[in-house]
């Protein structure tokens, strides 16, 4: 492991290519060799100047990490990196089936907390579970092979619209045990 060095982008930090498909074990042993090096315990007898630095230091290892390790932040990580923004705030427009089954899904959703059916939020988070695996899947083929960032922007929006059915399921779960 290279010692710390904030001008690398996230991937060189922790000496790995940048690429979607990440090997997450030597990602988190990466991590905890950087985070032993840069931890501002390591600090606590130096001047508070050195302090301060540490727990930059600190942050910026831990949020590398965050971006890393989920998906979907690492995906917009690396299409920034190529320069491309993934519009998720000022660009909705999808894919007509995918907008149907999305409505689907949260009439579902709703339906299932009103009946108090645990078993169907079950199902319904089985099949999310399995499409937003697809969703990546056909993501780091964009990405890695195809290298078509403009492509992957869609995925990761569509990406953004299953995290938030997410939430959707786990509020009806919370809502259903009060």
């Amino acid at each position: 492991m290279q010692s710390f060095d904030a001008a690398k982008n996230h991937f060189q930090l922790f000496g790995l290519e940048p690429s979607f498909k990440l090997d997450l074990t030597r990602l988190e042993e990466a991590y905890r060799a950087l985070q032993a090096e840069v931890h501002p315990d390591k600090s606590a007898h130096l001047a508070d100047s050195e302090q301060r630095l540490a727990m930059q230091r600190s942050t910026i290892v831990n949020e590398a990490y965050q971006t890393l390790k989920s998906p979907i932040r690492r995906a917009r990580y690396l299409l920034m990196l190529n320069g491309v923004d993934t519009q998720e705030e000022t660009n909705t427009a999808m894919p007509v089936d995918f907008l149907m089954s999305q409505m689907e899904w949260r009439e579902a959703v709703g339906e299932a907390e009103q009946k108090r059916d645990v078993a169907a939020l079950d199902r319904l988070e089985s099949v999310m579970k399995r499409d937003t695996r697809l969703l990546e899947e056909l993501l780091a083929v964009k990405i890695d092979a195809d290298r078509d960032y403009e492509g992957a922007a869609l995925l990761v929006r569509k990406l953004r619209f299953m995290e938030k059915l997410a939430e959707e399921i786990g509020s009806a779960y919370d809502e259903i045990d009060n």
